[in-house]
C-alpha cells in the first residue's frame, strides 16, 4: 500500500512551518514591498498559500494513484502545468470576490503573469518531490520482496538438504540392516530398535535449523550406537568435546554426513579396527568440530555420490555466506581430517 508523505507525521511537522513561513514571507511582500493595505496583504496571503497546499495535497494524491513508467519527467510538467492553471483561475476568483476594491483588481490582474509563474514552478518542485518518494517507496517495497523471496528460496533449499541427508544415511543403514539379518539376526534386531530412536529424534528436531552442541552431540551418539552395532570391535570413536563449547549453536544435523564420510573412507577397505576422533571445541568466537579418520591413499574407496560433504559445504555457504567454512587435508600419516568452522559472533541470528 502507497504512503502518502502528507499523511505521515514528521513530514507534517516540516510542512506546516514551511506553509506558515511561506505566508508570512508573502504578506511581507505585499504590504512592505508592494504598500498594499494590511486588510489586502493579509487576505491575498492567506488565500494563496492555503490554495497552493491544498494543490500539492491534489498533486501528492494523483501521483500516488498513477505514475507512468516512461516519460515521468513531461507527465509530472503536464499535471502541475494542468493545476496551475486551475489554481490560478480559482485565486483571481476568490480574491476577486473577498477584495471588491478597484485598485486591489488592478494590482491582481497585472500579477497574474507572475503568479502562475510562481504556481507553476512550486507545484512542479512539489511533484517532482512526490514522484521521487514514490520511487524511493517502491523501491524499498522492490528489495525488501527480493530479500524475503531470496530468504525463502535459500530456507527451500536448506531444508531440502537436510531431509535429503535422512535417506542418505537411511539407505545406508538399511542395507546393512539387511545383511545383519543374514550373518547375525540378533544384531539386526538392536540395529532395526536404535535406528528407529535415532529416526524418532529426527522428527523431534526436523524443525530446528539451530541446536546447541550437547543437543547435537546427543544426536551424533545415536548415530554412532548404530554404527557400532554394524561394526562391532572394528570401530572405534574417541570424542572430545570442550565444556564451554556445549551451549554453542551450530546447524541441525550437520556433523552426522561428517562422520559417516570418516567411517566409510577410514574402515570399508579394510577388515581391521580403527579409531575416528571426533574434537568440538570453541576459538575465538568459532565453533571448530574436527574429525579425524585414518585412510590408505594406496586403496581405491568407493566415493559413492560425495553428497554429504558438498551438502554441509552448501548448507553452511547459504547460512554465511562463506564457501571456506569446510576444509579437509590428507597428512602424510595417511589421517584424513576434515574441520568444519561455525562462526558464534551474533547470539539473536540462532533465534
Amino acid at each position: 500500500m502507497t504512503t502518502r508523505p502528507l499523511s505521515l507525521k514528521k513530514v507534517q511537522q516540516i510542512a506546516i512551518p514551511i506553509l506558515l513561513g511561506w505566508t508570512a514571507l508573502t504578506f511581507i511582500l505585499f504590504h512592505l514591498v508592494l504598500h498594499l493595505n494590511l486588510h489586502h496583504s493579509a487576505t491575498d496571503a492567506a488565500v494563496t498559500s492555503l490554495m497552493l497546499a491544498l494543490a500539492c495535497v491534489v498533486i501528492s494524491n494523483i501521483l500516488g494513484y498513477y505514475q507512468p513508467k516512461k516519460q515521468a519527467t513531461l507527465y509530472m510538467l503536464f499535471i502541475s502545468l494542468v493545476i496551475s492553471l486551475v489554481l490560478l483561475s480559482l485565486n483571481h476568483v476568490s480574491l476577486d470576490y473577498l477584495i471588491p476594491d478597484e485598485s486591489y483588481q488592478i494590482f491582481l490582474a497585472l500579477s497574474l503573469p507572475i503568479r502562475f509563474l510562481i504556481f507553476f514552478v512550486f507545484l512542479s518542485w512539489c511533484a517532482l518531490a512526490n514522484i521521487l518518494w514514490y520511487k524511493l517507496e517502491e523501491q524499498a517495497y522492490m528489495q525488501e520482496r527480493f530479500y524475503q523471496v531470496q530468504n525463502l528460496a535459500k530456507e527451500a533449499e536448506l531444508n531440502k538438504l537436510r531431509h535429503q541427508l535422512q535417506p542418505h544415511f537411511l539407505f545406508n543403514s538399511l542395507n546393512s540392516v539387511f545383511a545383519l539379518t543374514i550373518v547375525n539376526p540378533k544384531e539386526a534386531g538392536t540395529m532395526i530398535t536404535k535406528l528407529a530412536a535415532f529416526l524418532r529424534g529426527t522428527l523431534k528436531r526436523d524443525d530446528d535449523t539451530w541446536v546447541s552442541v550437547e543437543e547435537e552431540m546427543e544426536y551424533i551418539q545415536l548415530y554412532l550406537d548404530i554404527e557400532k552395532v554394524r561394526f562391532s570391535h572394528r570401530l572405534q570413536v574417541e570424542i572430545t568435546v570442550d565444556e564451554a563449547s556445549l551451549e554453542q549453536k551450530l546447524p541441525g544435523t550437520i556433523l552426522q554426513p561428517v562422520i559417516e564420510n570418516a567411517i566409510k573412507f577410514g574402515l570399508y577397505n579394510t577388515s581391521e579396527a580403527i579409531t575416528i576422533s571426533v574434537d568440538v571445541s570453541l576459538v575465538d568466537h568459532m565453533l571448530k568440530v574436527t574429525v579425524k579418520n585414518p585412510f590408505d591413499p594406496a586403496v581405491k574407496t568407493d566415493s559413492g555420490t560425495g553428497f554429504g560433504l558438498s551438502a554441509i559445504r552448501r548448507r553452511l555457504y547459504l547460512l554465511f555466506a562463506d564457501n571456506s567454512l569446510i576444509k579437509t587435508e590428507a597428512t602424510s600419516e595417511k589421517v584424513f581430517i576434515t574441520t568444519i568452522s561455525i562462526p558464534q559472533h551474533d547470539k539473536n541470528y540462532f533465534n
